[in-house]
């Protein structure tokens, strides 16, 4: 379990898969064997394993006790959850989520805030679980934060999908939420105290957004899905198979690093190997992330 402090804040990170995901061009198409091979010696082996060539992708949620609020960003893979397009994450069993949760002192009804930065199978999974043939929310007294864009877009989509297609991360761990009463449907900037404030970064996928943490002049930003890979700073325009805005998505990520480099402000992300967390610096016309110990 790793735990940090910022400034009054409490920061924790839940680790529920880590491990060699997928094959690198499956996740970031314009990493080509020749355009990848200056990255090689530093990528391998945390961030691509070199017996494999997967590239290494955990899956984590961060948990935020400020002042006020206790707060869930992003809720991993969940339990007996659909995932078609990756067995290995296909109706998981036995996790470990809510008692590493309950290592930090926090029960179920502990959690105010559960933020979605996207809805993304991987990004919602602890949304629910699976009670008595429904699926219900797992933290009965949060508000679980979505963007309205967001929501709108994986119901229309779903809506004309076909089966092959068809997201059923909405209908498991999105729509309970919505059905129970628990959605906080924000558009744009939204504070949730003067310590957590959410700040869109479309592109991922419409309703994408980020969230800064501040305390006694400290800063944090957790970028959800804005990059799945440290490569990505020194590669900015390697856009994700999964971005449903390619354009847009490396605009903002290039918008991002540039705000954020040579700055103080700890960058937390959803993918990145351990320890996930560090520093956006400046490399030539490029970037680098330095990595920080927890």
């Amino acid at each position: 379990m790793n735990v940090r402090r910022l400034g009054n804040l409490t920061i924790a990170r839940i680790v529920e898969r880590d491990e060699p995901a997928f094959a690198i061009r499956h996740l970031l198409p314009d990493a080509t064997q020749d355009a990848l091979a200056p990255h090689r010696p530093w990528l391998e082996p945390n961030g691509i394993d070199p017996v494999t060539g997967r590239i290494v992708l955990p899956v984590q949620t961060y948990v935020v006790c400020t002042r006020h609020h206790n707060v869930l960003i992003d809720t991993c893979l969940g339990e007996n959850k659909t995932c078609r397009w990756h067995k290995p994450w296909h109706e998981l069993r036995d996790l470990r989520f809510l008692a590493d949760l309950a290592t930090l002192g926090l029960q179920p009804p502990d959690i105010d805030f559960v933020i979605c930065t996207h809805l993304h199978g991987d990004h919602v999974g602890w949304n629910t679980r699976f009670i008595d043939g429904h699926f219900v929310p797992t933290f009965p007294r949060a508000r679980y934060v979505l963007s309205t864009v967001e929501l709108d877009y994986w119901c229309a989509f779903n809506r004309r999908a076909s089966a092959i297609d068809y997201e059923e991360c909405i209908d498991e761990s999105v729509l309970p939420i919505v059905d129970a009463g628990q959605a906080l449907l924000i558009d744009g900037t939204h504070e949730i105290d003067d310590e957590v404030r959410l700040e869109p970064l479309p592109g991922h996928t419409p309703g994408h957004f980020g969230v800064r943490l501040q305390s006694r002049g400290e800063q944090a930003f957790m970028i959800g899905d804005l990059m799945h890979s440290p490569v990505q700073c020194a590669e900015p325009d390697w856009a994700a198979c999964s971005d449903v805005d390619p354009i847009l998505a490396r605009q903002v990520r290039r918008g991002f690093l540039d705000a954020h480099a040579d700055t103080d402000c700890l960058v937390l992300t959803a993918h990145f190997p351990s320890p996930s967390i560090g520093y956006i610096r400046r490399k030539g016309s490029a970037f680098t992330f330095l990595a920080d110990p927890w």
